[in-house]
């Protein structure tokens, strides 16, 4: 075969493939937990709702094709990418005793753990959010909410974390997790909540 035969087979198959139809393929995965949430898929108008583990469609054509995988699939064909990653964040949360920025005593000892989980991530972080229940003005709560996110922040710098890898907010009593009427005290509301990285 000539060069010149070769260059245009080779530009053939070039044109060819950029001319190949482009396709998405969706795998819904299970979280650590093991609880899978779902996801809507369309194209076209064409829909399908991923809502079980490993659950997959392939998108091509403007057409949607359900299909399902395993987790042996999976790991084959998305094994090093899944291997990329960042770390999940650990979510820790601390309690404190109503109106104050004083841990509970069960609090002081989760906090003591974390401490030593901290030590063991490779480039730590966190993000500290500090909330308050609805007992008490929205300024004095937002004031109290940074106060308690403040008081870990510093616990955090005692375990060694620099100050830059620390982002403190305090969300006062705008996010609970127990929704209540105002003034009502909830001490699941009076917390902090710490995602190491």
């Amino acid at each position: 075969m000539s060069k010149a035969c070769c260059l245009c087979a080779l530009l053939c198959s070039l044109s060819l493939a950029a001319c190949a139809p482009f396709s998405d393929r969706v795998v819904l995965l299970p979280g650590p937990d093991g609880r899978t949430g779902a996801v809507l898929v369309s194209a076209d108008g064409e829909q399908k709702v991923l809502s079980e583990p490993y659950a997959d469609v392939q998108v091509a054509d403007g057409k949607v094709v359900l299909l399902k995988t395993s987790p042996g699939m999976v790991r084959d064909d998305y094994g090093a990418l899944l291997a990329m990653q960042p770390a999940r964040p650990r979510l820790f949360v601390v309690h404190f005793d109503a109106g104050t920025s004083v841990l509970t005593p069960a609090s002081r000892t989760l906090l003591a753990s974390m401490r030593a989980e901290l030590a063991t991530l490779p480039a730590g972080e966190a993000v500290v959010i500090g909330h308050t229940d609805r007992v008490g003005a929205l300024e004095a709560n937002d004031r109290l909410s940074l106060q308690r996110a403040t008081l870990v922040r510093d616990m955090l710098l005692s375990a060694g974390i620099a100050p830059e890898a620390i982002a403190v907010v305090g969300r006062g009593e705008r996010a609970p997790v127990v929704m209540t009427a105002d003034e009502v005290a909830e001490a699941r509301n009076r917390r902090v909540e710490i995602k190491l990285r």
